[in-house]
């Protein structure tokens, strides 16, 4: 896990929502404000709103960018075809948030090389790190 957040310099929020008291909302913002990342939002409902700023995106092809991690906020049946976006993107590693977990689609990003982390927040995950983070992060 430190490796993939010390060398990630994007993250796509996958079902980030634009109500403040949504978990992935409260997620996305933290990240944006307490992480270097480039945090980008996806959510094809949401197209329109924003968070501070940020405007959501309808699927991870709209995106100008390949997110290192894509971090999902979608029930476990969803995970397949949001791992086969991240796949066909190129991204390096697909996050799975606390309750997600979908070991078919694990093992495909996996056979496709990407990193895979399921049942973990990346808050949660980053704040236990950060220093081990810090002391691996390539400066840009």
């Amino acid at each position: 896990m430190v490796a993939i957040l010390a060398h990630a310099r994007t993250v796509a929020v996958v079902g980030a929502s634009p109500n403040p008291e949504r978990t992935s909302h409260q997620i996305a913002l933290w990240l944006m404000q307490n992480t270097p990342f480039e945090v980008f939002l996806v959510n094809p409902v949401a197209t329109g709103d924003e968070i501070e700023g940020h405007g959501f995106y309808s699927s991870i092809e709209e995106l100008p960018v390949v997110p290192d991690i894509v971090d999902v906020f979608r029930r476990s049946e969803h995970v397949p075809e949001v791992a086969d976006a991240a796949i066909v993107a190129g991204s390096a590693s697909l996050w799975l948030q606390l309750g997600v977990t979908n070991e078919a689609a694990a093992a495909k990003a996996i056979a496709n090389g990407m990193a895979v982390i399921q049942d973990r927040c990346i808050k949660v995950e980053y704040v236990r790190l950060s220093e081990a983070i810090e002391a691996r992060r390539q400066p840009t």
